[in-house]
């Protein structure tokens, strides 16, 4: 049994990178559906389950002090490549799309919670907001609101598992839709050509990516650093309530830092976005390994909550594109930017056309933008019904 920080550390990052290595090298279709940080969480909840580690004061020490300064850094650089600027370049179609699918997912998630929420335990809510908070940007949006919130290590288990099960199913049903595009096009009279014309010219711009240096990793890793301090230190100073805590301070001030140094020179430093995926694996691997499979008791209504959500929001997709002739890429790209962030959004992009990758990476990056704050959103409303 591990007792040791730095030993326990050292295992998980282990972890991950043997999760990291296996989908690298096998190319497994099963990573196309199940994200590698999912396999990641539960593999290293496995661990937890069997108790290879005890929650010494050393391994808890090294979990708060890590997590408390890795999730604002984190934060940071993930958002250091949603230029708004590029986002811009969407079009008022294409952004309208994308906000459609956002509003209409808080929606299924209000509305399922409402349906549902009394058969939960009292602070189920917190993990519906983590949830909203993926399905509207990404993994790193869930992570940031359950730091926010001060979501149990132990409810994240339901959250990835509504986000895994859930999520690939609803990929399997967009991408066999594609070749149902046109006859859904004509039915809702939508227009494509400003979305190919759109797509070639942001390929364009987006050909040439800088190599990653040693100079530019060291640069980003400083300035994360930096602005996770600045953070902690500026939420000390900032008024505080049951809902707005010191912590959702840290992650807020992070969140406009990140938006705001996208449009400088920082952010065209390569190497930002992997290392904000290395911290983000290492956090998520953290909060498993405080949680155990025999606290996943609510299962399998969980899941079926996380499908009514798929429903209300698919439904008013529809209903919309009729009402403003919105063709199924767009409905299609704009939801898995949503709910499966820059993983999936532009797999489903290029089934469509190699040309449209670049649209469902900078619908994506949108996500990681709105996310916190709507899963934020979100989550006020459901701790409102919950009483």
């Amino acid at each position: 049994m591990i007792e040791d920080g730095f030993t326990y550390v050292a295992l998980l990052v282990m972890i991950g990178s043997a999760i990291v290595y296996t989908e690298k090298k096998s190319r497994h279709k099963l990573f196309t559906y199940l994200p590698s940080i999912v396999i990641l969480y539960f593999v290293v909840m496995l661990f937890s389950t069997f108790e290879v580690w005890h929650k010494s004061e050393s391994v808890t020490l090294t979990y708060t002090f890590l997590k408390s300064y890795l999730l604002p850094a984190m934060i940071f650089l993930m958002l250091l490549s949603a230029d708004m600027r590029e986002i811009f370049k969407l079009g008022n179609k294409m952004l309208f799309t994308f906000f459609l699918a956002s509003v209409s997912i808080a929606i299924g998630f209000i509305g399922t919670f409402a349906l549902f929420h009394t058969y939960f335990e009292p602070d189920a809510w917190k993990a519906f907001a983590a949830l909203s908070g993926s399905w509207m940007g990404g993994t790193g949006n869930m992570v940031a609101i359950q730091g926010a919130l001060d979501l149990p290590d132990s409810a994240m288990g339901y959250t990835l598992l509504i986000d895994s099960i859930d999520y690939a199913i609803w990929v399997m049903i967009l991408l066999a839709l594609v070749p149902f595009a046109k006859t859904f096009n004509l039915w809702s009279k939508a227009d494509t050509s400003v979305i190919d014309e759109v797509g070639e010219k942001l390929a364009h711009n987006n050909a040439h990516k800088k190599p990653v240096t040693f100079f530019a990793l060291f640069i980003l890793l400083s300035s994360a650093l930096f602005v996770s301090v600045g953070a902690q230190i500026g939420a000390s100073f900032l008024p505080t309530t049951s809902f707005l805590t010191a912590t959702t301070w840290v992650v807020i001030i992070a969140t406009l830092s990140g938006i705001l140094f996208a449009i400088t020179p920082l952010a065209k430093l390569s190497g930002g976005s992997e290392m904000a995926n290395m911290m983000l694996y290492l956090i998520v691997a953290l909060i498993a390994s405080r949680a155990n499979f025999s606290e996943l008791t609510e299962a399998p209504l969980y899941i079926i909550a996380g499908f009514v959500i798929i429903v209300i929001h698919g439904s008013i997709m529809i209903l919309f594109a009729k009402l403003f002739k919105l063709d199924l890429f767009s409905l299609g790209v704009a939801s898995l930017a949503n709910i499966g962030g820059v993983a999936s959004a532009p797999i489903l992009a290029s089934a469509y056309s190699k040309a449209l990758i670049p649209i469902g990476v900078l619908m994506a990056m949108m996500g990681y933008i709105i996310g916190t704050f709507g899963g934020l959103m979100v989550g006020k409303i459901l701790k409102i019904i919950a009483g």
